[in-house]
């Protein structure tokens, strides 16, 4: 690197890394009242990987994490910083990240988590990109993982049928020629009912009767999210261009946020993209949650979708309600 020169967060490594239990629509149809065909037109999901009763977060995120590392060729004791997006941490002290931190092996790095559900990666990488930019570490270890079917309730069609548990991450190190050129984040919390865990938390703790009553289950208010989630994928895409005087045409890959296939296809078209411009694998996955970026963009480089000088956009919404959005080249 030049001396004197502007310093860019790069991603020079990607992993990620899902449980080996598969649900699929079958599998739901015999334990809720839904179908296959019913399951698939409204979310284009087909099937979904399952942590098992001995798994939990922070061994998807440090599997995941391994993966990166290998790939970027960095070892563990390199990396001067973890940071994990999740919304399921293995327990609320301490972090995820600290577990993470152990697990493998990078004993030189401070470790937290930040918590913005499904927008947790893009929050996350945008912390990371800050250090690296700022001088403060010169190698970040960016992890989104979440064990979401631990928390949903699988008597309950309209949220069970979504979810996935998985992992994905990024290693960030310093460049002198444009990484992540712009990231926006972003939180509206008067929606914060339109998608929520309601109890668990120092609001309503844990109880016979919080349990007794589901309150530790995902609470989602669907036709709210769809409509605010399109919305704002669209907005935040748009603005992102402006800001950076590019147009879509000039957009390699948009890795949008998997939460819904609708709301995917209303985005796509209304920025005007093409499917081929856009990764989708939430017919394979599910909504992972925070593990849904990361995961796609590692897909689509090791499948050679994906590769340096390609300019990437990010986009994600989640419970908070959040949002986020980065633009990046490889």
């Amino acid at each position: 690197m030049k001396e004197n020169s502007r310093v860019y967060a790069r991603i020079v490594g990607t992993g990620s890394y899902v449980p080996e239990k598969l649900l699929t629509n079958e599998d739901l149809t015999k334990m809720v009242n839904t179908t296959d065909a019913w399951i698939t037109e409204r979310t284009g999901i087909k099937t979904r990987h399952i942590t098992g009763p001995d798994e939990a977060t922070s061994d998807l995120a440090a599997e995941a994490g391994r993966q990166a590392l290998e790939a970027a060729g960095v070892a563990p004791e390199e990396v001067d910083c973890i940071v994990v997006g999740t919304c399921t941490p293995d327990m609320f002290f301490p972090s995820t990240g600290c577990l993470v931190q152990h697990k493998l092996g990078a004993r030189n790095a401070c470790a937290f988590d930040v918590s913005a559900a499904c927008s947790g990666m893009i929050y996350s990488t945008s912390v990371g990109d800050a250090f690296i930019r700022s001088g403060q570490y010169k190698t970040v270890l960016v992890i989104g993982a979440d064990a979401v079917t631990k928390m949903v309730d699988f008597t309950d069609r309209n949220t069970c049928v979504l979810f996935g548990d998985g992992a994905g991450a990024f290693v960030l190190r310093p460049g002198d020629t444009p990484g992540i050129e712009y990231t926006e984040l972003g939180a509206d919390g008067s929606q914060s009912r339109i998608l929520e865990i309601p109890a668990g938390g120092s609001r309503m703790p844990t109880s016979h009767e919080t349990v007794d009553n589901g309150s530790h289950y995902v609470k989602a208010m669907g036709r709210e999210v769809f409509k605010l989630a399109v919305r704002v994928m669209e907005k935040s895409v748009v603005e992102a261009l402006e800001k950076c005087g590019l147009h879509s045409d000039q957009i390699d890959l948009l890795v949008p946020h998997q939460a819904n296939l609708r709301i995917i296809d209303a985005g796509r078209q209304r920025l005007g993209l093409p499917w081929e411009k856009v990764w989708v694998n939430i017919d394979r996955y599910g909504n992972t949650t925070a593990g849904t970026i990361p995961i796609a963009l590692d897909e689509a480089i090791r499948s050679g979708h994906a590769g340096p000088g390609k300019r990437i956009v990010l986009v994600s919404f989640g419970a908070g309600f959040t949002w986020a959005i980065m633009v990046l080249t490889l």
